[in-house]
């Protein structure tokens, strides 16, 4: 006789399927099935949170422009806030992420005990501390302009406020992760050159970008969309700036990492919807994740490209807001932006 599946077991069961079934149709090659219930309802309102924590008051240099806090080491370098609510907004990023990539950390095959991992740009530090958590044998630096890391973290964990730590040796770190810098860097051939001297031969470099570029799936989105415009101007104000907002469109950073000496260089990328146009229940989920994520952050994305970039005052980036906040409700667009996840292997014979 077969067993009787429990609801417990069923409802598990369920749940697997669907993680499967959304990393499958995220997946490059896949095709995201629309919930048509969900195109003419433009105006929800979900909300999800995320809890943060930071170093204590006293730790704290910051420096206000427009009511938001930005970094005072290295000032103007990253051009977005840190305050209190960019830091939940990274920290429901991370969970995004996860949930879309069927829960992984991490892409490139580092085996079983990587010894020194360094994550560039690691923000709130989330992502490091559960890799600490993962891999207890390894040591896990993070580094950020900004410090805003907690102060309890696992004893393999630290955290300092620099650019980029190249204070090791070269051929130092088993593997080295960003993520979500493409705002920020100026000079990509040069952190992959660094970062490609300073692993240990066979380590591994691994990017996960987002391209802050709103594609509509059914191709109903126009130039003049209020959200096409939005990133248009925020392209524009980044570049302005000197920032290579659009690094990892096109294939354009795998070619880089190539060009700099990596090998076994890989690409994958996944489809972020906007909104809750999925059928898909994880997909779905993502969807009103990520609508919140850019709403929530709608403010802090645009102030500093847009007035230190492109010369517009504050009130100007307010009243162009109104719409884009509207434009981002929109579930007829069936819009969705794409995840590069793109890492490469330093040769065993090099350097």
């Amino acid at each position: 006789m077969h067993a009787v599946e429990s609801d417990e077991d069923t409802e598990e069961r369920e749940r697997r399927e669907e993680a499967q079934a959304a990393v499958e149709q995220a997946g490059e090659g896949g095709s995201i099935v629309v919930d048509g219930d969900e195109l003419d309802d433009g105006y929800e309102s979900d909300r999800a949170t995320s809890a943060s924590t930071s170093l204590a008051e006293s730790m704290r240099d910051y420096i206000f422009e427009n009511g938001r806090r930005y970094h005072r080491f290295r000032e103007g370098r990253y051009n977005f806030p840190n305050d209190d609510v960019e830091q939940q907004r990274e920290d429901m990023k991370h969970a995004m992420v996860k949930k879309l990539c069927g829960e992984k950390l991490f892409f490139a095959p580092i085996g079983d005990s990587p010894q020194e991992i360094l994550d560039i740009g690691t923000g709130t530090g989330i992502w490091a501390i559960e890799m600490g958590d993962l891999f207890e044998s390894a040591t896990v630096l993070g580094v950020d302009l900004s410090p805003i890391q907690p102060e309890w973290v696992p004893p393999n964990v630290r955290f300092m406020v620099d650019d980029v730590e190249w204070l090791h040796p070269r051929n130092h770190f088993d593997y080295i992760h960003s993520r979500h810098t493409v705002m920020a860097i100026k000079d990509w051939p040069r952190l992959l050159r660094r970062s490609l001297e300073h692993l240990r031969p066979g380590g591994w470099f691994e990017l996960h970008e987002v391209h802050h570029c709103p594609i509509s799936d059914n191709g109903t989105m126009p130039p003049n969309h209020p959200v096409a415009q939005y990133w248009a101007l925020i392209s524009e104000g980044l570049t302005r700036l000197g920032v290579q907002f659009q690094a990892v469109a096109d294939g354009r950073m795998k070619t880089m990492m190539e060009e700099c000496g990596y090998i076994n260089v890989q690409e994958q990328v996944f489809q972020i919807p906007i909104g809750t146009w999925p059928k898909n229940k994880v997909l779905k989920m993502v969807g009103i994740f990520w609508r919140t994520i850019l709403l929530d952050g709608i403010q802090a994305i645009a102030l500093g490209p847009l007035t230190r970039g492109c010369g517009w005052s504050r009130e100007q980036v307010e009243l162009f807001l109104i719409q884009v906040r509207r434009g981002y409700l929109d579930n007829s667009c069936v819009a969705y932006m794409p995840l590069h996840i793109i890492y490469g292997q330093k040769p065993e014979t090099s350097y």
